[in-house]
């Protein structure tokens, strides 16, 4: 429950950072990147059945 609850969030984040909005696009790549691999790691450890 909770790891669906984790990637769910991080899903909703890297949309956010994502460099195609307005409030995002003098970020460049750097925050979506950044929450692409923590989700990468949370997947990850989803299913290895550590969270």
């Amino acid at each position: 429950m909770l790891g669906t609850i984790l990637i769910i969030i991080l899903i909703l984040a890297l949309l956010g950072a994502l460099p195609t909005w307005g409030h995002s696009r003098s970020w460049g790549y750097f925050p979506s990147g950044g929450l692409g691999l923590v989700l990468i790691i949370v997947i990850i450890l989803v299913l290895m059945g550590r969270i």
